[in-house]
């Protein structure tokens, strides 16, 4: 997990273009989501924070995020997740 506020624009592009970094989420309210994501893209730089893959975000135990990621979150919500 990298928190958004410990890496630089440069070196998040970067990270994105290699595919390092695939999701992004929310550390206040432990969401994640897709990182073209409309809601995403709306949260403030200090609440946001990149995984590499959906694995790791469900690790550090984040859920999906209801807009981006309706199937993924349909079954957290139901428990099957």
């Amino acid at each position: 997990m990298i928190k958004h506020t410990e890496i630089s624009d440069r070196e998040l592009i970067s990270k994105i273009k290699k595919r390092e970094v695939r999701f992004g989420g929310n550390a206040r309210l432990k969401i994640y989501g897709t990182l073209s994501c409309k809601s995403g893209k709306r949260m403030k730089r200090e609440n946001r924070v990149f995984f590499s893959s959906e694995n790791e975000a469900i690790e550090n135990a984040y859920r999906p995020c209801g807009h981006c990621m309706k199937e993924q979150y349909s079954k957290w919500k139901n428990g099957t997740i």
